[in-house]
């Protein structure tokens, strides 16, 4: 008995006799078991990967569908005699074949003999050569045969890649031109085989044909991906300008799995530019974009993979710059994620799984997909520690401490997330990430009302920010000076309310063109706010200051000081809960002093409720930028107004 799987599925007898297996949902469910490589498939999973509704019967179906496959592959097992192919085994169902017995495991064992061992490149060919047609091609609209069908077909494009190096290493070539043309034809995006083909071009005597293949391949590559050459096809060119190409009998390295082909040009500098500010930042992120969208138009999984990963560029602040951009990101890495399935390379996963939980703002997100964000956090913390990959997993802890904001009091829970990625970053050498740690743990002692601490967070911050060339840097701990010399300003012989007015001003101006408008917008009015607040004075009501998304828990205050008291208690009825991010505590503080300036008893005690665990917290003070003084005072006022009467 032999299976099939590399094109449609089929069984033969061991005559070379076909097997009629049945209907589509009879090769399905065989297909579906070769594909779990003899483990065991649970019931319920079976009807999962074959139903996307499943009916009320699926189950008796599901059973009907493995007894017809067990009489055709076993005809003459007696009556009451177990199955020894299609077994039952626990919840579930296993195929019991040997490995060389089925066309998918014995090519994927003959390719992993061809990379420990060159010798095995004729059993090689003869396994590439048995492919009729892409993996269970007949397998259609099935998430998991999509899954096994890239997976696949990347291992083949490797495999055809494997043995042509081997061949050229060996000596032969010439043979191989019309081949691996074909085969870079077809897919254009792989560098590897722009080499070998340039390769075999030159070792048929073809130097300027090799050297136009290379020129080829860097053209494609920048104008499609605005990638250049890797070093391997630049070393080519260069050996073979010079008549030093790999002679005949030397192996060249194959860049195989664990072997890293990290993105370049577009998405390095769009890292370079991140960090830079200004309009660069915003030609970083139209960049980044443009580069993951030519990536998935390769529709090579991998590639478009270590894109969408590559840009780990440290994230701060709990509200996107450019939320459109955001969501689309999220929606290629998990398009991405989606195609590699849960059996992907998991350095990818957890790269793809952590640009979803960086991207996902939490300002930005509706419950669910704040779920999901978090969720993605997790997984990706946890594949990263499995790693041990240092970079990889301060990247991760960036997306579990932008997904830290799920109630308000939790400043001391980030400071712990930010001293692992301070820790990580200073041992390993990762300068952005010490960055990011020093500013999360500046962040976290400013909710805590430690600005002795935080003053030092921001001292070292600016020292490497100077070492690392991030002028945005110095924005940030300029705003932290200015909530610093805020909150003196209620202390005795302390800087005057209007000194700490003119640093936020200043703070402000620096800010504005640092490209950064999910930070910017709002920020200087509620900050205002926050430092009359901080003397018991009315909220400002110039008309022309901008309160961005703050607005709907700023307005009460504005026309409680414009002495519109009916406007304000119904702007305070219309109140949402705020958004899980840097100014959930602020948001709480002002619906609790408008409530009860209103006396709103009800909504006091709300807010109070919510405030509870952030008592020892300062209100505003997570974002490390401004203050409304400590929530223990808003808390108070609440808890007096709600028990009132």
């Amino acid at each position: 008995m032999r299976i099939d799987v590399l094109g449609v599925v089929r069984a033969l007898r061991d005559d070379g006799s076909p097997v009629d297996l049945g209907g589509p949902r009879h090769r399905e469910v065989l297909a579906r078991l070769v594909a779990a490589e003899g483990r065991m498939v649970t019931t319920d999973t079976l009807v999962d990967d074959l139903w996307t509704v499943p009916p009320a019967r699926a189950v008796g179906a599901l059973r009907t569908f493995v007894a017809a496959l067990r009489r055709a592959l076993e005809p003459d097992r007696p009556p009451r005699n177990p199955p020894r192919v299609i077994v039952t085994e626990g919840p579930g169902y296993a195929l019991r074949l040997p490995r060389e017995d089925v066309d998918v495991h014995r090519f994927q064992d003959t390719l992993a003999r061809a990379r420990r061992n060159p010798a095995a490149v004729t059993d090689l060919g003869a396994a590439l050569a048995a492919w009729r047609g892409p993996a269970y091609a007949d397998v259609t609209g099935s998430a998991w045969a999509q899954r096994e069908r890239n997976r696949l077909e990347e291992l083949r494009l490797e495999g055809v890649e494997l043995r042509a190096r081997i061949l050229l290493d060996s000596g032969e070539g010439a043979d191989l031109v019309a081949e691996l043309g074909a085969h870079v034809a077809e897919h254009p995006w792989r560098e590897p085989a722009w080499e070998l083909l340039a390769r075999a071009l030159y070792r048929t005597g073809r130097q300027a044909d090799a050297l136009a293949t290379l020129r080829r391949a860097r053209a494609m590559l920048v104008d499609q991906l605005g990638l250049d050459p890797g070093g391997d096809l630049q070393r080519l060119e260069t050996d073979i300008l010079n008549g030093s190409a790999p002679p005949e009998g030397a192996r060249t390295a194959w860049t195989g799995p664990g072997v890293r082909l990290g993105p370049r040009t577009t998405v390095d500098l769009a890292r370079t530019l991140a960090l830079a500010g200004g309009d660069a930042l915003v030609r970083s992120r139209r960049d980044r974009l443009a580069a993951i969208q030519a990536a998935e138009r390769t529709g090579n999984l991998s590639l478009t993979a270590r894109i969408i990963g590559a840009y780990d560029v440290p994230a701060l602040w709990s509200r996107a710059d450019d939320p459109e951009q955001s969501r689309a990101v999220v929606a290629a890495a998990e398009r991405t994620l989606t195609g590699l399935g849960p059996d992907g390379p998991a350095d990818l996963r957890a790269r793809l799984l952590s640009t979803v939980a960086v991207e996902s703002r939490s300002a930005d997100l509706s419950g669910t997909e704040l779920k999901h964000a978090q969720q993605a956090a997790r997984q990706a913390e946890e594949l990263a520690r499995d790693l041990a990959d240092p970079a990889l997993l301060a990247f991760a802890l960036n997306g579990v401490f932008l997904q830290s904001f799920t109630r308000p009091g939790l400043a001391a829970a980030r400071n712990r997330i930010g001293a692992e990625i301070l820790d990580l970053a200073t041992l390993h050498d990762l300068p952005n990430f010490a960055v990011l740690g020093r500013l999360v743990r500046l962040q976290s002692a400013s909710a805590l009302g430690d600005l002795d601490a935080a003053t030092s967070h921001a001292n070292a911050a600016d020292q490497l920010a100077a070492i690392t060339e991030a002028p945005l840097v110095p924005v940030l701990t300029g705003w932290f000076r200015a909530r610093a010399t805020a909150a003196r300003s209620t202390e005795p012989g302390g800087p005057t309310a209007a000194t700490a007015a003119a640093h936020y001003r200043a703070a402000e101006d620096a800010l504005r063109t640092a490209g950064m408008p999910g930070l910017h917008r709002g920020l200087f009015p509620l900050a205002l706010l926050g430092l009359r607040l901080l003397h018991d004075r009315p909220a400002p009501t110039d008309p022309h200051l901008d309160w961005g998304p703050y607005r709907p828990w700023t307005r009460p205050l504005v026309l409680l000081a414009q002495d519109r008291v009916e406007q304000a208690r119904t702007a305070l009825a219309a109140v949402p809960e705020p958004p899980r991010d840097h100014m959930q505590e602020a948001m709480w503080c002002l619906t609790a002093r408008a409530a009860v300036r209103l006396d709103e008893r009800g909504i006091a005690a709300h807010a109070e409720a919510a405030l509870r665990d952030a008592c020892a917290e300062h209100a505003g003070a997570a974002s490390g930028m401004l203050t409304l003084g400590p929530v223990a005072r808003y808390l108070a006022e609440a808890e007096a107004c709600a028990g009132a009467g």
